[in-house]
């Protein structure tokens, strides 16, 4: 049983119906702070129905409360647990919960994950979200992301865990991981997989585009949304980014963790991640630049990724466990209280 030692009560915040990279963040982060002492606890803001972070917090045994969205109850019961400080993650927890703690006297962190301003209704939330940030202690993703935030912003990059040597891939599969949106570039991935017909792609997600992307998938085999993807990482062998923007996209690091090569778009920190071999990153857009980091992917014999795949997992310790990045969000904690 972990030992709870330092204190600290803090409630982790999101909106959410499904599990995609913010999610995956949440729980690992709530399992890492609780493993360092931490008292720790995600807050579902409404129930969206069935949720499969539900069995990944009881995995790691994380405590996990669902409220009813409204910002009332938000503050009720900010009022009746006093948490010592409330974490929002993604802009509709961020506004609410901001003007929560403001109201019931609960200091804010606000980690913001996403680079992607969106259209419409959406890019108004994403505004209304920077602006009301001055309401908290602002923690971003990654410098792209922290830069176009108004006053002090506190860089912590994600982290996740590394597995042991038995997890490591072996696979061939080329895979894209994400939600099925604009942003993730699911069109461009389908439009690769034609240049590849000998070559098995697999999407795992759901989204907005679900049917329009599976309407022209041809031979990609489409998986949906998963809870988890550990047990399908051994079968990838290299992991396509096509996003529009990104932040520091959780699915590239786990990826990485099992030795798994990244293929992607030069937006958010996928440049940094994919420098010095460990995989190819080119300009936004240039769809033959990815299909030609597939051909040299394809072209590597066993030796070559061997020595990838334990560059990667290095890699990913020593710069983006979870470990590191409790230790630093743990100091923002600190900072406030």
């Amino acid at each position: 049983m972990t030992v709870l030692t330092n204190g600290l009560r803090v409630w982790q915040l999101l909106d959410s119906s499904a599990i995609g990279g913010i999610e995956t963040h949440v729980v690992a982060l709530t399992a890492g702070l609780r493993a360092s002492g931490t008292d720790a606890q995600v807050v579902l803001l409404a129930d969206h129905g069935a949720h499969p972070i539900h069995a990944l917090l009881a995995e790691r045994h994380c405590p996990v409360e669902t409220l009813d969205g409204r910002l009332t109850t938000l503050v009720r019961a900010l009022k009746r647990a006093r948490p010592s400080i409330l974490h929002t993650h993604g802009y509709k927890a961020g506004i609410l919960g901001r003007l929560a703690g403001r109201i019931a006297g609960v200091p804010v962190v606000s980690t913001f994950h996403n680079g992607d301003d969106g259209t419409g209704l959406l890019r108004a939330y994403t505004t209304l979200d920077r602006i009301t940030s001055r309401l908290a202690t602002r923690v971003a993703v990654n410098t792209v992301i922290a830069g176009r935030l108004p006053g002090t912003v506190t860089v912590v990059e994600n982290g996740v865990p590394v597995p042991g040597a038995e997890a490591v891939s072996t696979g061939g599969r080329v895979a894209f991981v994400g939600r099925l949106s604009h942003e993730k570039g699911p069109d461009t991935f389908i439009e690769l997989a034609r240049r590849f017909p000998d070559q098995t792609f697999e999407m795992f997600g759901d989204g907005p585009m679900r049917g329009a992307i599976e309407a022209g998938a041809g031979t990609v085999r489409m998986h949906g949304a998963v809870p988890s993807m550990d047990r399908h990482w051994r079968e990838i062998g290299l992991l396509v980014m096509p996003s529009r923007a990104e932040g520091l996209p959780m699915a590239a690091l786990e990826a990485m963790a099992r030795g798994i090569p990244v293929a992607a778009f030069d937006v958010g920190a996928l440049a940094k991640l994919t420098e010095d071999g460990r995989g190819w990153c080119v300009a936004g857009g240039d769809v033959d630049g990815l299909a030609a980091a597939i051909d040299a992917w394809s072209a590597e014999d066993e030796r070559a990724r061997m020595a990838r795949r334990g560059r990667n997992r290095r890699f990913v310790q020593a710069s983006y466990s979870v470990e590191r990045m409790v230790v630093e969000v743990n100091a923002v904690y600190g900072r406030i209280v």
